[in-house]
């Protein structure tokens, strides 16, 4: 299966790309995290398993700069003085982020813009091409569509196109496999694995079986 051009001429080489330790996040008064300690090592695909409530969302989100830890620290290995650390991931949530009034091609160029004036020289990727994402991920027929008359699937698919964007070391996916069926399941598994391949680190959290370097138990960790 032919991936789209940044995959395919991308090399991540720092390790670790990411490492937080001591992490403690507090949500509504309510202590999720304590005293977490995680790495990333290029080439990694790393599950975070858990019962509901065990913080998973939690932890990507404050690696993704989203949320504030009470306490310790994150860093990324790939950040440079142009460059803030959260400018090496991309985040992918529950939630599919995009604008129903606009089309397909309209949100995914959205995207593009800030994804592509981000960050320092070291980190901006190529010029980016938003066909190439959308035909990565089989939506190109739907690129005049407005998102708000796409199945769930679709739009999980268009989100999903997000991560070709741009070249980003860090993948932060938050079930990145609901609402699609068999074959659209089966083309993250793949841009998955040539993601780490280019030795890019994922840290995903999934309730459907992924192939995994490692596991993260947070329900050991608490």
């Amino acid at each position: 299966m032919a991936l789209t051009p940044p995959l395919a001429r991308v090399r991540f080489l720092n390790a670790p790309l990411l490492a937080a330790d001591g992490l403690t996040v507090e949500r509504g008064g309510r202590l999720v995290l304590r005293d977490l300690a995680i790495a990333l090592a290029p080439g990694e695909t790393v599950l975070v398993a858990g019962r509901n409530g065990a913080g998973k969302s939690t932890l990507l989100r404050t690696l993704a700069g989203l949320l504030h830890p009470a306490a310790g620290t994150i860093a990324y290995g790939r950040a440079d003085e142009e460059t803030s650390g959260v400018e090496t991931i991309h985040y992918l949530g529950y939630e599919d982020a995009l604008k129903p009034s606009l089309t397909v091609r309209e949100n995914l160029a959205f995207w593009a813009a800030i994804l592509g004036t981000s960050g320092g020289k070291r980190h901006r990727a190529e010029p980016i091409d938003v066909a190439a994402a959308l035909e990565a991920y089989g939506i190109a027929r739907l690129v005049d569509l407005p998102a708000g008359y796409l199945s769930a699937g679709q739009k999980r698919r268009v989100a999903l196109a997000r991560l070709l964007l741009a070249p980003r070391p860090i993948w932060l996916l938050d079930e990145p496999l609901i609402a699609l069926d068999v074959g659209a399941q089966d083309l993250v598994v793949a841009h998955m694995a040539a993601h780490a391949a280019a030795g890019g680190a994922i840290l995903v959290a999934s309730h459907q079986p992924l192939a995994t370097t490692r596991t993260l138990d947070l329900d050991a960790a608490a």
